[in-house]
């Protein structure tokens, strides 16, 4: 591409190495995308996500280290079919359960969470659109998201009260409606053909505007410098007088000022991440203690998986595993029954409450592995070379996406207080 193409593009990103982290380049779109296979079923979703699985583990330790972006990996799981599994059979896709949706996020979480976290708030993108969106408006993107399409994210901003407060404006003059706002978060931005983008409208209104990933005045910016999900690509977005179709905009506040599931699955699927991070770093320790760790001189055994305390505290480990994804696949169960109907009132509390219950035993599942698999491992397992630290890295990095203390607040209030939790993206 030459240059006066690539300044057409309006569209910078920076590829970051550890030497030049800012170095900006431009990024030719795809102008052609491999068709995606659409899937059909939950069975399907779980073994293509099993497939992928397979494929991309192997080299998670290499990205993390290098900062690799996943280009390739998130071309498979377009490919695959997995964007578009949620959709619902009248769109045209398998409508699958929310728990299987969970398994699969799960699965790829255990190989690589970087590449489960990208298309995450895509699936909260598809569920706003079916809560909001008109019928014209969710055949155009469902038609998009089943050829191959991803959803990136924009919404969190620097410099505001708090995560739910933004200062990101959709206004209408006589060009139209325009964007203009910077985010902090843009996670899956980078890959993605479509940025869903939270702004307050002339109204007052928080709306959800669907713009392309290389409209002019679209700057993303890989400026990610977090220790753990490195491969996210979860920087800066600055949207400069976006023009947006009018059709590319639904209402984002509807989805939690009525009573939807919006938010318990948006964090149910936050959960299912952090324990396949979880399951990922046991079966590392598991690994590393079988084939590399010494037993302790102490111990009278030959050899480290003998270990009785190492014994005890991987069945520890693994109890609270199968305690944590029980607890995922009841929540899951109850998100889909409160699905099959419009959900009431109480319906969403009582998911919001099981799935903070789930955020609890997952995150904290996810920091306790993650410690473990170096205690029991031994300094050995802190070399380079195995790039271990980057389950703990991930884990604590994603776990913050939200405070678990909070958590506590809102299960220890819904049953002693019967107050129902408030309803947002968080909770």
């Amino acid at each position: 591409m030459n240059s006066a193409g690539a300044s057409e593009l309006n569209t910078k990103i920076a590829i970051a190495d550890e030497d030049e982290p800012h170095a900006a380049v431009s990024l030719q779109p795809e102008s052609r995308r491999k068709p995606a296979r659409v899937i059909v079923d939950d069975a399907e979703a779980i073994a293509t996500a099993e497939r992928l699985a397979a494929t991309i583990a192997g080299d998670a330790a290499d990205r993390d280290r290098n900062r690799r972006l996943p280009y390739d990996e998130m071309k498979l799981f377009a490919e695959g079919g997995l964007l578009g599994a949620s959709i619902p059979k009248q769109w045209g896709g398998a409508e699958v359960s929310i728990t299987t949706l969970g398994t699969v996020m799960r699965t790829i979480a255990a190989a690589d969470p970087n590449i489960a976290q990208i298309p995450k708030n895509h699936f909260l993108a598809i569920d706003i659109m079916l809560l909001n969106g008109t019928d014209a408006q969710k055949k155009v993107l469902f038609d998009e998201i089943l050829s191959g399409a991803l959803i990136g994210h924009a919404a969190s901003e620097r410099g505001t009260k708090n995560v739910l407060e933004i200062k990101t404006r959709l206004t209408r003059n006589g060009a139209g409606l325009k964007l203009n706002g910077e985010k902090f978060y843009t996670t899956g931005a980078l890959y993605c053909d479509w940025i869903a983008v939270s702004a307050i409208d002339d109204a007052g209104r928080y709306v959800l505007a669907f713009v392309p990933r290389h409209q002019q005045g679209v700057t993303i910016i890989d400026d990610w410098s977090g220790f753990g999900q490195r491969t996210t690509a979860s920087g800066t977005g600055k949207f400069n007088d976006v023009l947006v179709d009018p059709e590319r905009v639904v209402s984002l506040e509807d989805a939690y000022v009525k009573p939807t599931l919006a938010g318990p699955v948006s964090q149910y699927l936050h959960a299912c991440i952090d324990a396949g991070i979880a399951g990922a770093a046991i079966n590392e320790a598991m690994q590393f203690v079988n084939t590399k760790a010494r037993p302790w001189a102490d111990s009278g055994v030959s050899r480290a998986c003998e270990d009785p305390y190492i014994i005890s505290a991987i069945g520890d480990l693994k109890i609270r595993l199968f305690a944590a994804e029980a607890s995922l696949e009841k929540a899951g169960h109850r998100l889909d029954q409160f699905a099959a109907a419009a959900p009431s009132e109480d319906d969403v509390a009582v998911a919001s409450v099981n799935v903070a219950i789930v955020k609890v035993l997952t995150t904290e599942l996810a920091i306790l592995a993650t410690n473990k698999m170096f205690e029991l491992s031994g300094a050995s397992a802190t070399l380079a070379a195995y790039n271990l630290d980057r389950h703990w890295r991930n884990a604590r990095t994603h776990t913050l996406h939200d405070p678990v203390r909070w958590k506590y607040n809102v299960v220890g209030d819904f049953f002693l207080n019967c107050v129902n939790p408030r309803r947002h993206n968080y909770v």
